[in-house]
């Protein structure tokens, strides 16, 4: 079913002719050279946020999930300190597009961006850049691989929660451009949809990056096992009932994060699905498969800075680097 959301193949067009780079990549350069350099899982859960008590948020917090919070302080020192990109690429679960895959190429997306179920922990006012001459990039070698995608250019748009939610856990400042992809809703109403759509998506996006001579990490905005409670508590950020939804799916995020940890990342291809039907696991909208098929399933570990659950559900933040090490 995945050939309804996707154009016959044809051979790729060659796109020889440059779009501006960064400007900031140096040839010669190794600590600043231009490439994928960094993929997170970054999960976007609203309570990360109303925990954070930022200023762009109107609802007031004690604070609360605090060990995924410091896992997201690990990975913003190491943005600011190692990694310094050009800009951000988030691909979310919840900027839901029922036809194709699209790309918001809107300059400078500003709104309010509510969560419709908990409107009370997450009503943010979002303000930011978006790096257009990349979005297009994306989209256009999207469609040279035969997606069907379109390049959003709607000034009114509402940017989902998912999307800011990650951007804000992994860079509060907003001082580095974007890029936002939605997800195809393809997988949740075909159930022999696979996520080989999303490994030309990453295929896309990492001849875009090269294309443009961006220096880009890339966030996968998913959470893991994605059962949930349906009852919040008098206080949302009352710990004592914040717990696994049960022993099987804490136990199948674990194997996942085990093999995570060992690497490759070759082996996660089989594993996912595999936690995908076990789990209810949001990787289904394809935000991580997105991710490492980007960075071509590279050979190695990832780092898990933490995990934890937030109202039943798994919440992992993870990092690879397909080349560099740091410190």
């Amino acid at each position: 079913m995945s050939k309804v959301f996707r154009l016959p193949a044809t051979a790729p067009k060659r796109r020889d002719a440059p779009v501006p780079a960064a400007g900031q990549a140096t040839a010669g350069d190794t600590l600043r050279r231009p490439g994928i350099i960094a993929g997170f899982l970054s999960p976007h859960p609203p309570h990360l946020i109303y925990g954070e008590n930022p200023p762009q948020n109107e609802p007031r917090s004690q604070g609360g999930w605090e060990v995924l919070r410091w896992a997201y302080d690990r990975l913003r020192r190491r943005i600011r300190d190692f990694h310094r990109p050009d800009v951000l690429i988030v691909h979310a679960p919840h900027w839901i597009t029922m036809v194709g895959h699209h790309v918001n190429c809107v300059p400078n997306p500003r709104g309010v961006s509510v969560e419709p179920i908990f409107p009370h922990l997450f009503r943010y006012h979002y303000d930011f850049r978006t790096d257009v001459p990349l979005a297009e990039a994306i989209a256009d070698e999207a469609a040279d691989l035969g997606l069907v995608t379109s390049k959003m250019r709607d000034p009114g748009v509402r940017v989902d929660y998912a999307t800011i939610g990650a951007l804000h856990m992994v860079n509060p400042t907003w001082d580095i451009p974007v890029v936002s992809l939605s997800a195809n809703n393809n997988p949740y109403f075909y159930s022999d949809a696979s996520l080989g759509e999303m490994e030309i998506l990453g295929e896309a996006t990492r001849r875009a990056i090269e294309r443009t001579g961006r220096r880009a990490v890339l966030l996968g905005s998913n959470s893991l096992s994605h059962l949930h409670w349906h009852e919040e508590p008098g206080l949302p950020e009352d710990m004592e009932r914040e717990h696994p939804y049960n022993n099987h799916q804490y136990r199948w995020d674990m194997k996942l994060l085990e093999t995570i940890r060992q690497g490759p990342t070759s082996r996660l291809r089989d594993l996912i699905p595999e936690h995908i039907e076990a789990t209810s696991s949001e990787t289904k909208a394809g935000s991580l498969t997105w991710l490492l098929a980007a960075m071509g399933w590279p050979e190695v570990a990832g780092d898990v800075l933490g995990y934890g659950t937030i109202i039943g559900t798994g919440n992992a933040v993870v990092e690879w680097t397909p080349e560099a090490t740091h410190g």
